[in-house]
């Protein structure tokens, strides 16, 4: 009878230890791994220009029309020769060339025009944002082939007392059109340098870490 209940006290402290490591994590859905090292880099979505990105516009035999680094104003809009309060956010850089020499064409014929983006912002849908108990909580401008991994080395890791496998990744699912939550583990990624817990990164990604409670 006393082995009976020896037994039975052994197995729910078993049970007991169990649900208490699964609570050490995060219970969301979680995504499947990236490599360290991507075995082929490929193009990411086209570049949408953000508030305060900055741009070179160059007008084939007109110099004097284009400008060089120009920074887009809070309120999305460019203003050079010729052209007066362009929107510019939201839009590619091609299709910005396209509104530019639209408008020149007035002026002159069959204008040629070139966007290029010097320093890059984005628009909030492009960044990917780390929040909570990192070293330094960041916007970043998303780039192709980004990883967590990425992102936690640009934010300078995380704090000492975050609890990285409970971390999250907020992301807009645009099939589905709703927000969805991802288990992150950063701990397991950063300190042990489990290759499984290092996911890609999608343009407007959250990723929001929780410091721990003891």
């Amino acid at each position: 009878m006393r082995s009976f209940r020896s037994a039975f006290l052994l197995a729910g402290c078993a049970v007991s230890a169990l649900a208490l490591a699964g609570c050490s994590r995060s219970t969301g859905t979680e995504l499947p791994p990236a490599t360290f090292v991507a075995m082929q880099e490929g193009p990411g979505e086209a570049y949408v220009i953000g508030p305060l990105d900055q741009l070179t516009i160059h007008v084939w035999r007109n110099p004097e029309l284009g400008a060089e680094k120009i920074q887009v104003r809070p309120d999305g809009r460019i203003t050079i020769p010729l052209v007066k309060d362009m929107p510019a956010v939201g839009k590619t850089p091609s299709m910005l060339e396209e509104d530019i020499r639209l408008q020149l064409s007035q002026y002159i014929e069959d204008p040629l025009v070139s966007v290029i983006v010097n320093e890059f912002a984005g628009t909030f849908s492009q960044q990917i944002r780390i929040v909570g108990a990192t070293e330094k909580p960041a916007s970043l401008p998303y780039r192709a082939n980004m990883t967590v991994l990425d992102a936690m080395i640009a934010v300078g890791g995380m704090s000492e007392f975050a609890a990285g496998n409970r971390a999250k990744l907020i992301r807009f699912d645009k099939q589905v059109g709703r927000q969805r939550e991802f288990a992150l583990r950063l701990t397991d990624l950063l300190k042990h340098g489990d290759s499984k817990a290092n996911v890609l990164l999608q343009p407007g990604d959250v990723i929001i870490i929780p410091e721990s409670t003891f």
